[in-house]
């Protein structure tokens, strides 16, 4: 299976290349790093890459961008971030990647746990992440030629703790090995309009 990872240098994209990369081809792709160079805010380069990478069998995203900061200072501009990058660029992946899946591929994508459990300083990151998951659950019932697509929504990773903690008061973690089997379970299983949980 020949796969395309956008995002595949973090901490969660390292995660789902360890999960695959020993059974499928992997091409990775990111802003700064990775085989491909791609910008998840410019719908333009996302078509240069699909169009550079050529057919795939899948498709997963676990970049972007959001903004967070306290709701009584956000601007509009601010909110955009998360709303060009992390949600429209998958958007856009999904509506013009599709064409570069043989039949039967697979699209996942990316939120996150504060798609249903907001945080402080989060409404940016709330918004984005539960309209990935509404994307998700519509866009399953209309892909042709049995293309599934589905989401990985991870708590916050025990390797991102030192990073990210502050914001998570309370909240368990996860080790990225258990959120890269969630990719493996979307890949190479049968589901669609799924949301996998990895809480």
């Amino acid at each position: 299976m020949k796969i395309l990872l956008i995002g595949a240098n973090g901490t969660i994209g390292q995660a789902a290349v360890q999960a695959l990369g020993s059974r499928h081809e992997i091409v990775s792709a990111g802003r700064h790093s990775g085989q491909h160079r791609a910008d998840l805010s410019q719908p333009d380069s996302l078509v240069a890459l699909l169009d550079a990478v050529g057919r795939v069998d899948a498709i997963i995203c676990t970049a972007g961008n959001l903004h967070f900061g306290p709701l009584t200072e956000m601007t509009a501009e601010q909110f955009n971030l998360g709303l060009q990058d992390k949600l429209l660029g998958q958007v856009q992946l999904a509506l013009a990647g599709h064409r570069y899946l043989n039949d039967g591929g697979s699209i996942t994508l990316t939120s996150g746990v504060v798609g249903i459990e907001p945080i402080r300083n989060g409404a940016n990151a709330t918004a984005v992440n539960a309209a990935i998951e509404g994307f998700v659950a519509a866009a399953a019932i209309e892909l042709p030629r049995g293309i599934r697509i589905n989401a990985v929504s991870p708590t916050l990773l025990t390797e991102s703790l030192p990073t990210y903690g502050p914001f998570f008061p309370g909240f368990e973690t996860v080790p990225a090995q258990r959120v890269g089997l969630a990719y493996q379970r979307s890949v190479e299983g049968a589901q669609t309009g799924r949301v996998y949980r990895v809480m």
